[in-house]
């Protein structure tokens, strides 16, 4: 990368990709490129803030995807690594350009599985621990919310706090992979739930019937409400009201249905996610 670039931060519309987007295709852009050749290290956050003329903010959450897209990862006493690009096998969505839901419909599909599985293993498995995080998630997403905030990092621990309990580590492995995806189609879902208590109060009840069943260690009961909130999660986004489908929710929508889904490392959680 050439030294003294700026990546424009102004009169962004709202349609427009972020700062993040712009500066996370720049630098996929450059390793595919052999711009930094495999196994090399990237230049510190530090330094590629200076250069680009962003914040360390943007530049972190640039390697968070590239992590998230088997382009990078970052070694103990080593920094960011590069990759080699044509390792990465992934699968793309392909977006629905008539509909802005159909990505995050598919991510949610792609749960439906995942989910009742995890809450049924869960179930058999669970030490007194595991509930105990389990249960002190759930306060934790209705403090979130009785304080204004929107609680999807707190709904993440939820259903880490799930996959934990299942005993299975591949669980806790698939949902970090899929974290980058989760958080685009979850902010936009529960920004939907939030518009409505009575959306919202179904959100929480169906989480307890979960947690519930998981407590009773009931794995055909925690399976169905695993399953059952995934179909209502669906249902909402899919008859959400056509003004709900802001420029911004559409970008965001479209940007998750561009994505790659990568066999990549565990990514960290980041502070907002899962419904």
């Amino acid at each position: 990368m050439q030294s003294g670039k700026t990546i424009r931060t102004g009169g962004k519309a709202a349609s427009e990709p972020t700062l993040a987007d712009k500066f996370t295709q720049l630098l996929a852009d450059q390793l595919r490129k052999g711009v930094y050749p495999v196994n090399s290290r990237l230049p510190t956050e530090q330094a590629m803030a200076e250069e680009f003329g962003i914040s360390r903010t943007v530049v972190r959450e640039a390697i968070s995807r590239l992590k998230s897209e088997g382009l990078v990862e970052t070694r103990q006493g080593s920094g960011t690594i590069v990759l080699n690009p044509a390792a990465s096998a992934a699968f793309r969505l392909k977006p629905d350009e008539n509909n802005p839901a159909e990505g995050i419909l598919r991510i949610i599909e792609l749960r439906c599985g995942i989910e009742a599985q995890m809450a049924a293993l869960a179930a058999e498995r669970r030490s007194a621990a595991d509930m105990e995080a389990i249960q002190e998630a759930l306060k934790d997403i209705d403090n979130a919310v009785a304080s204004g905030r929107d609680g999807v990092g707190e709904d993440l621990a939820f259903h880490m706090a799930i996959a934990q309990a299942s005993k299975n580590p591949y669980f806790l492995d698939l949902l970090g992979m899929l974290t980058h995806a989760l958080h685009e189609a979850i902010r936009v879902t529960r920004s939907n739930e939030a518009r409505r208590a009575d959306l919202t109060d179904d959100v929480r009840a169906e989480h307890a019937a979960i947690s519930t069943a998981i407590l009773e260690q009931a794995p055909e009961a925690a399976r169905a409400a695993a399953s059952r909130h995934m179909e209502s999660t669906m249902r909402r986004i899919r008859f959400a009201e056509a003004d709900f489908w802001t420029a911004e929710r559409t970008l965001a929508a479209r940007r998750l249905a561009r994505g790659d889904l990568k066999s990549a490392p565990a990514a960290t959680a980041g502070n907002d996610l899962i419904s």
